[in-house]
């Protein structure tokens, strides 16, 4: 199980992510419109630089919704490699079928 801090700290980031994801894109959208003139881009550069950083998509970690763990992570499943393997052996996930020799 992972720290409980690390997860919460995670959850805090994806809801900034959703406060400031508009502000941020409309920013970006200015920025990156070489039609407009070099002054507004480069403002609208300065207030995505204002904009805390924990907004920022890429701050988020996918971590495992059954454990938190942050590594061996299936984006399809939400889940880590351990967390699969120890459903699957209890039977738990419908279609799997854990393989041992």
């Amino acid at each position: 199980m992972a720290k409980k801090s690390a997860v919460n700290r995670n959850e805090r980031v994806k809801k900034l992510v959703k406060q400031y994801a508009a502000k941020r894109d409309a920013l970006k959208a200015i920025a990156n419109d070489e039609s407009l003139p070099l002054e507004d881009r480069f403002e609208a550069r300065l207030k995505l630089a204002e904009l805390p950083r924990n907004s920022s998509q890429t701050r988020i970690r996918n971590r495992c919704e059954v454990t938190g763990r942050p590594r061996g992570y299936y984006r399809k499943l939400k889940m880590s490699r351990v967390s699969l393997r120890e459903l699957g052996s209890h039977g738990l996930i419908p279609g799997l079928v854990k393989s041992s020799w």
